[in-house]
């Protein structure tokens, strides 16, 4: 059978790599998968896209689409415009997308547009905030899946309430996870770690892309304030996309315990997460690494499409006022935050679940 895989942004990534590798093992064993890997091009800066590849050991795409920054509705037509092309002149079985970001969507219309069969790998998460553009793009996702791979039976009960049969729907844990847990041993301190006298368990580190918190001036240089506030005496570190680089070097804002960097490779990330105090996000991938990594985490978001990572994990959700941060970092200064567990199938063996189903269904 044929695959035609989809990766445009860096979330993508880390849950094709395992799967890639997977259909790889099939491969010596059994009858062969082939597989097409198009990279949309969404995120096209190298520590966003080129890093990930060669770190997480992700063959060239057999295609990059470049299609580049834009507006939603300009980077949704460029992919469906290459993307058609793409499966015109190799069109394969089933064509399978993961995440939720704008490619994930935009392949998915294309494919099924052209009656090809889609696969959609973390499907039926939701977080019930239609002003995401993550939540549009999952619910029309799945609304013309032809089988779904979820994360959790939270995420399996999401799509049977919405009226998917039980028999397109299969629970098979996180491929995420899978890559954190093939890279454990290969995480690597940034460069500047030791210059810049940085030490295990004794620094927050801060991710923040959500245009909500990092658009607006004001907002986000409030939002630092109180987060040093409440981290000091604490060191922060914070990987900063340039665009929201840009946002505080405009407003001129600097704090002697705050470091910025620039976007990190995966491995060189993955360790900051690892050996972080604790975290302080808005992104939903990152929660469930803490979660893995029993690392403390808080969320400025005011609603979460992994209530997973709450329930059973190392995440709170603090909402988008950074005063009621307070108590959650008082908690961590005290060595009082909650015990967690790790979610059933976060196994590392969600890719080789995936790749045995679909051989089943397709041969």
């Amino acid at each position: 059978m044929k695959i035609t895989i989809v990766a445009g942004a860096r979330p993508n990534f880390m849950k094709i790599a395992p799967i890639i590798r997977a259909i790889k093992e099939h491969n010596n064993e059994g009858p062969q998968i082939e597989f097409r890997l198009v990279h949309t091009g969404q995120h096209y800066d190298k520590k966003m896209s080129d890093d990930f590849f060669e770190q997480l050991r992700i063959p060239q795409p057999d295609n990059n689409l470049g299609v580049g920054s834009g507006t939603q509705a300009a980077q949704t037509a460029a992919i469906m415009v290459g993307f058609e092309k793409e499966l015109q002149e190799n069109r394969p079985d089933l064509v399978l997308v993961v995440g939720d970001v704008t490619s994930t969507m935009a392949c998915a219309i294309t494919a099924k547009k052209l009656c090809i069969d889609v696969a959609h790998v973390e499907a039926g998460i939701r977080s019930g905030d239609l002003t995401m553009p993550e939540e549009i793009n999952r619910i029309v996702t799945d609304s013309i899946t032809d089988i779904f791979f979820t994360t959790t039976q939270e995420a399996s009960q999401n799509l049977e309430a919405s009226g998917k049969t039980a028999d397109s729907i299969y629970f098979v844990g996180n491929t995420m996870i899978d890559t954190l847990f093939q890279n454990l041993q290969n995480l690597q301190a940034p460069a500047w770690w030791n210059e810049e006298e940085f030490t295990s368990k004794e620094y927050f580190l801060v991710t923040l892309h959500r245009p909500a918190n990092v658009d607006d001036m004001n907002n986000l240089v409030n939002l630092l304030q109180n987060i040093m506030k409440g981290t000091s005496p604490s060191r922060v570190i914070f990987p900063v996309h340039p665009r929201t680089k840009k946002v505080i070097d405009q407003s001129g804002y600097a704090h002697p315990d705050l470091y910025l960097t620039d976007p990190l490779p995966y491995l060189e990330f993955l360790y900051l997460v690892k050996n972080a105090k604790a975290v302080i996000t808005d992104s939903g991938g990152i929660t469930e690494e803490t979660t893995v990594l029993s690392v403390p985490c808080m969320t400025l978001r005011n609603s979460t499409e992994r209530p997973e990572t709450i329930t059973i994990g190392s995440n709170e959700l603090v909402g988008t006022d950074p005063v009621k941060l307070v108590p959650f970092l008082v908690k961590v200064n005290e060595g009082k935050w909650k015990k967690n567990s790790i979610p059933e199938l976060w196994d590392g063996h969600t890719s080789e679940r995936i790749v045995k189903i679909i051989a089943d269904r397709y041969q």
